[in-house]
């Protein structure tokens, strides 16, 4: 099957991941733009939760970030969970897929995000079972670049690097990214390269949105994707990097733990809303001095 080009990104502005503990907190209409959650966590979902869900998806546009497609793994495509989930996009009307370019099971769960080695063979391994999903969904996914904390190697070497595997699979595979900022940054500190030659090296056309979170530092050298804590300063200065290099994305605060109530969720919400809007201001400025 061959897929189109993205016209636009499918969502606009700031979001927020709907988590259930947020369940009997008001959610004003303007208070996030968008909301994400896991689809694992909702597919099948009836009662009281399920109305409150679907609730939300009627109020709200959602995008979906999978946790268990498993798209590097050795074991095959859980083709099942594939149609469950295209059932669940069209059920919810869904703007956009995404999962992560990682595996998390062989004959079973693993209950971690693993990275895929950063090999040619790897490449052309992965993205023929992204196609593969692409397929089945009659649409393009988004895959997220990964925190990991042993770089993969082959033969003791790594015969590419991290940006050069997330390209040639977003290339081979005609899908699109999810661009996590926190990952990014977790990521140079870990593995001591460059966040803006990163940045600066991603295809702006497949970004579809972005994702912003705290993180743990284990070490000054170590720091630990947890999404259980506020995002820090040198986070969001990545993040108007990013905006600066590839445009105001549409970006989403996730938090998965340790969620403090949710004026407080919203209060970084907001910030995310002002880069975009500092970003925004100075592409016109730009313009109107030309």
């Amino acid at each position: 099957m061959t897929t189109p080009a993205i016209p636009h990104h499918p969502v606009t502005g700031a979001g927020l991941g709907l988590r259930r503990s947020m369940m009997g907190e008001d959610l004003a209409d303007d208070a996030v733009d968008f909301l994400e959650v896991a689809p694992e966590n909702w597919i099948g979902v009836g009662g009281r939760l399920g109305r409150w869900f679907r609730q939300h998806t009627e109020r709200f546009p959602f995008v979906i970030h999978g946790l268990s497609l498993s798209i590097g793994s050795p074991a095959p495509l859980d083709l099942e969970l594939v149609r469950s989930i295209n059932r669940f996009i069209r059920e919810h009307d869904i703007r956009c897929y995404s999962e992560h370019l990682s595996y998390c099971s062989d004959h079973g769960h693993l209950y971690d995000l693993l990275p895929i080695p950063f090999t040619a063979e790897a490449v052309t391994y992965v993205a023929g079972r992204i196609r593969r999903v692409q397929d089945i969904l009659e649409q393009r996914i988004a895959m997220e670049n990964v925190s990991y904390y042993a770089a993969p190697r082959v033969d003791g070497r790594q015969e590419m690097t991290e940006l050069e595997f997330l390209n040639a699979v977003l290339c081979e595979a005609d899908c699109d990214l999810l661009l996590d900022i926190n990952n990014i940054y977790v990521n140079t500190i870990n593995h001591r390269y460059d966040p803006l030659e990163f940045l600066r090296g991603l295809p702006t056309e497949r970004i579809r949105y972005a994702h912003v979170a705290g993180h743990y530092d284990e070490a000054e050298d170590l720091k630990v994707d947890t999404h259980g804590a506020p995002v820090i300063d040198p986070v969001w200065q990545l993040l108007a990097q990013a905006y600066a290099t590839h445009g105001p994305l549409p970006t989403l605060l996730e938090r998965d733990f340790n969620i403090p109530p949710l004026p407080e969720l919203l209060g970084e919400v907001d910030r995310i809303r002002s880069l975009q809007v500092d970003q925004t201001a100075e592409v016109l400025h730009v313009g109107s001095r030309r």
